[in-house]
Parts: C-alpha cells; sequence; structure tokens
C-alpha cells in the first residue's frame, strides 16, 4: 500500500497584460493552487485548483492534509468520501463551516486530483488509460473576447479571428455585460470575422434573469451560435433553465459552477442543458466530475469540460460517445499561466489537445516559474 505522507499547497499567481472583465467581475491576474501530494515509496503527484481566494483554500488543504496523511494513496474514493463527510453535521463531532464550504470543496478537489496522477504514476499508466481509453487527440476550442477599457468594442471580433488563424475550429466568446443589443453587435462582428465554418459558443457567465435571456437568445441567433454558456443568474435553477431551453433553438451549458454532483445531477435530468461543464479544478476533484461525466453519458448530455486542458482531456477521452471538448485559451496573453508553469504537458495544435503517454496525468511543473510566482 503507497500511504499519503504530506499534502503541500503551493498558491501561485501571474499578472494579466490589461485588467479584463466578464459580464460578472474583473481580473487582474491568473491564479491558482498547485497541490502536491508524497507517498511513502517516493510517488508525487500534482493537482490544481482554478478557485479564490487562494489564502483561505490553502489553508484547508493543510487541515485536510493532517486528515488525509497515512491513507492508501491509491484508494481516491475512500480519502473523497472521507472529507466531504466532513462537510456534514456527525454526532458529537458537527461539521465544518457552511460558509466555507465552496473553499472546502475547492481543496478536496485539489487533493482528489493530485491522488489521481499518483495512482497513474503508480500504475506507469496514463490516466486515461486508467479509465480504458484511447490516445486520440481531444477536440478543444479557444476562449476570448473579454472586456478591456479602452479597447473598440469589436476587438473582441479581431482576437478571435486571431484565434482561428492559429488552427482553432471553435471559439468562445464573453458576452452579457452591455446592452443587449450592443451585444448582439458584438456577436455579429465576430462571426463575420471567423467566417461561416468556425463553432462560435457565447459565455454570459449568468448575467441574465429569464425574461432577458429571451430576448437576448433571439437577438443572437441569426448569427449561428452553438450554445448559451452559463446563460442565468446564479440563482436561477433547472426549472428556469427548462424554460429558456423551450423558448430558444440555441442549445444550452452549464455546470462550472456546481460544487457537487448532486446539483448537477438536477440540471441533466432536467433535460434543460445540452453540455455539462463541471469542473474538477474548481470544485470536488476527478472523482466527482468522473461521477458527472458518467450521469451525463447516461442521459444523452454532452461532457464538455471547463478550463484546465492538459487535465480534463483524460476525462472526456473516456466518453468516446458523449466527451465533446475541452476548453483553452487562445494564446499566452489570456492564460500566461497555463503557458507557463509546465515543462511538459499536452500540447494544443490545430484545435485538438494531444495527450502524451507519460504516467498520471502526464504533466511536469517547472518549479522554476511556480517559485516566481509564489504568491
Amino acid at each position: 500500500m503507497s500511504k499519503i505522507t504530506t499534502v503541500k499547497a503551493h498558491p501561485i499567481a501571474v499578472p494579466l497584460k490589461h485588467k479584463q472583465w466578464t459580464a460578472h467581475e474583473a481580473t487582474t491576474d491568473v491564479s491558482l493552487v498547485l497541490v502536491e501530494v508524497r507517498t511513502d515509496d517516493g510517488i508525487a503527484g500534482y493537482g490544481q485548483i482554478s478557485s479564490k481566494p487562494l489564502k483561505e483554500i490553502c489553508r484547508w488543504v493543510a487541515h485536510f492534509a493532517e486528515v488525509v496523511r497515512g491513507m492508501d494513496a491509491l484508494a481516491s474514493t475512500a480519502v473523497w468520501e472521507k472529507l466531504f463527510a466532513l462537510t456534514s453535521p456527525r454526532p458529537g463531532v458537527g461539521g465544518l463551516p457552511r460558509d466555507a464550504r465552496p473553499q472546502i470543496m475547492a481543496a478536496i478537489g485539489g487533493i482528489d486530483m493530485a491522488l489521481w496522477d499518483i495512482q497513474g504514476k503508480a500504475a506507469g499508466m496514463p490516466v486515461f488509460r486508467l479509465l480504458g481509453a484511447e490516445n486520440k487527440p481531444v477536440f478543444t476550442y479557444a476562449t476570448g473576447g473579454y472586456y478591456i477599457e479602452g479597447a473598440k468594442p469589436t476587438a473582441c471580433a479581431d482576437e478571435l479571428a486571431g484565434f482561428v488563424a492559429n488552427g482553432f475550429k471553435a471559439v468562445k466568446l464573453k458576452t452579457g455585460a452591455g446592452t443587449i443589443s450592443d451585444e448582439a453587435a458584438r456577436v455579429r462582428a465576430t462571426r463575420a470575422a471567423i467566417g461561416e465554418d468556425i463553432l462560435l459558443m457565447l459565455d454570459m457567465n449568468a448575467a441574465y434573469d429569464l425574461p432577458a435571456c429571451i430576448e437576448f437568445a433571439h437577438a443572437v441567433q441569426p448569427y449561428d451560435v452553438f450554445w448559451l454558456e452559463e446563460p442565468l443568474h446564479w440563482y436561477l435553477q433547472p426549472a428556469d433553465f427548462v424554460r429558456l431551453a423551450h423558448a430558444t433553438p440555441i442549445p444550452l451549458a452549464h455546470g462550472e459552477r456546481e460544487i457537487t454532483r448532486f446539483t448537477t445531477r438536477d440540471f441533466i435530468a432536467s433535460g434543460a442543458i445540452r453540455y455539462v461543464q463541471f469542473d474538477a479544478t474548481r470544485y470536488a476533484g476527478f472523482t466527482e466530475a468522473l461521477r458527472v461525466a458518467h450521469l451525463a453519458d447516461q442521459h444523452g448530455v454532452m461532457i464538455t469540460p471547463h478550463h484546465a486542458p492538459e487535465l480534463h482531456c483524460h476525462l472526456v477521452a473516456a466518453f468516446p460517445r458523449l466527451g465533446f471538448a475541452v476548453e483553452s485559451h487562445g494564446s499566452p496573453d489570456r492564460d500566461p499561466l497555463w503557458h507557463g508553469m509546465y515543462q511538459d504537458r499536452a500540447q494544443v495544435k490545430d484545435s485538438y489537445v494531444h495527450m502524451n503517454d507519460k504516467p498520471g496525468f502526464g504533466i511536469e511543473i517547472d518549479w522554476k516559474f511556480v517559485e516566481q510566482h509564489a504568491v
């Protein structure tokens, strides 16, 4: 048995060249927590947490390090269930604080990702092979079109056309921050710039209530939109998504902000969404993402995880029927951390992620870069 000996969090952040906005919030840097788990037989696994605040998440990783020390590093489900059980009250013990639940689930996810990396390394196999998948390229799209102060309204069109020129066959545009007419103009300009044969997704970052979103959907429908992502305000539920799905022929995508399979299940089972975007690096980890993917596969919902293509490609590869795509950022300016923190990883070329055959997730960390950008 390979026992867990240490768990360590490495928070890192890289500043962006320009402050950028979605419809929801502003960002000045790209950050994550790299989680390192080591075993008594010398194996090191690495997970990733793409959530905030970094300091609080690191505190929970340190707390859970004491809980999992000595556990079987190859028993990722047992570790996950033990940590998840702490989030609910137990007789005479109580549960972890409710107000910290997103950060707790993020910490669980980072540790879980590292354990999957360890499982692959212990077996001498890539994670996708542990899941019975072939080493085939996984489709990916490039996200851009963030709002930048002082930029012309159609700068998004130029940027996404640049992604297409670099080989991407699908692009995603940030939308929802302006008036519906202004947003329709941005979508129209982007479609004209990228051409008719490129898939165009729209990410609204939960910008709309139901009536406004229906109006938005009708306004952009002429521009051959592939999906509407996170279309509705955070508090709206599957029933609201069902009403939206009935009001527009544009498919809906959702799931990156869900923190467990239980709420994601309700969106999948409702029939409202056609693409599920559960993010193993944001909350709950690979074990939970795999459960979500199995549920999606059973319901005919396409699997397209949010973010971290070098990790999520293993999940998508394991579902050849409904594994659709992973998300990439189209240039180093959009995600300098992803482009800098690895010495080796899966490569993105011509709108596909090409996995390697190295054990685990097939990544090698550039520790000089991590140290340089440590928070």
